[in-house]
C-alpha cells in the first residue's frame, strides 16, 4: 500500500474516534473475532458509521438486537449486509449453513425460544463453527429430546435455551459428556418473573458440567460456545 494509505490505517489503531463511538478495530487481533455491535438504543445511523468503521478492518459483521428501522437501514446502506428478522441481527459474511469446523449444537425448549437460538446459532457461526439447530425439545415432551441424544454427543459443545422453569439444560447435562451452556429466556407465565424462575433453576442445576449465562442471551452464549468449539481444532 501507499505512504498514505498506510498512515491512514495505522491513524484508526487501535481505536477509531467516531464522536458517538469509540471503535476498537484490534479486537480481532486481541480476541480472534472484531467488535461485535450491540444494536439496542443506537440510532441507525450510529450503527451505520460503526458498521463501516469495522468493515475497514473485518470481512465480517454481526450487529445483534437491532430494531427493524435499523435493521432496513443497514441493510440499505452496507453492501452484502443480511437481515436476520428472528433473531434480531445484521450480518456481513455470515459463513453458509453446514460450513465451519467442529460442531456446536443449539437445543430450544420450544419454538418461542426461536429468536435467541437463532442469535446464538448465528454468532457460534459467525464465529467459525458447525452448528446445528436442535428445536422444540422440551422436557413436557421429555421423548423428543431423548430421541436426539446421539445427536447431542457428536457436538463439541452444546448450548441449551429454555424459559419457563429451565429445566432443559440438566435434563441434557445428565445425558452427555459435552459442555453445557444454559440460557434462559423470557418465555413463561407470570411466576417466571420474566426469565428469573428459568435462572434460577439453572444456576440450580445438579447435572455437572452446565454453566448460565444471563437471561435471553444467545450472543453470549454462541460466542462462550463457539471458543470453546475451537480449542478442539487446535488439538487437532
Amino acid at each position: 500500500m501507499s505512504v498514505d494509505d498506510g498512515v491512514e490505517r495505522l491513524a484508526r489503531l487501535p481505536t477509531e474516534d467516531l464522536g458517538h463511538a469509540q471503535v476498537d478495530t484490534h479486537r480481532e487481533l486481541r480476541c480472534g473475532f472484531s467488535e461485535v455491535v450491540f444494536g439496542a438504543g443506537k440510532h441507525p445511523a450510529e450503527l451505520v458509521s460503526i458498521a463501516r468503521s469495522i468493515l475497514c478492518e473485518s470481512n465480517r459483521l454481526l450487529v445483534t438486537r437491532v430494531s427493524e428501522e435499523s435493521a432496513t437501514t443497514l441493510a440499505t446502506e452496507l453492501p452484502g449486509a443480511c437481515v436476520h428478522a428472528r433473531a434480531r441481527a445484521v450480518t456481513v459474511g455470515l459463513p453458509a449453513v453446514d460450513t465451519g469446523t467442529g460442531l456446536v449444537a443449539i437445543v430450544s425448549a420450544g419454538s418461542s425460544d426461536a429468536p435467541v437460538a437463532l442469535e446464538a446459532e448465528i454468532t457460534a457461526r459467525m464465529l467459525g463453527a458447525h452448528t446445528r439447530l436442535v428445536t422444540d425439545v422440551g422436557v413436557a415432551g421429555i421423548h423428543r429430546v431423548l430421541s436426539r441424544v446421539e445427536e447431542l454427543r457428536a457436538a463439541r459443545v452444546i448450548v441449551v435455551i429454555a424459559g419457563m422453569e429451565g429445566a432443559l439444560p440438566s435434563v441434557v447435562g445428565g445425558l452427555v459428556e459435552r459442555p453445557v451452556i444454559a440460557v434462559p429466556t423470557s418465555i413463561g407465565y407470570g411466576a417466571s418473573f420474566g426469565g428469573l424462575a428459568a435462572l434460577l433453576g439453572m444456576l440450580n442445576s445438579c447435572a455437572a458440567g452446565v454453566t448460565v449465562v444471563n437471561i435471553d442471551n444467545g450472543f453470549g452464549a454462541g460466542f462462550a460456545a463457539a471458543k470453546i468449539n475451537a480449542l478442539g481444532n487446535e488439538d487437532g
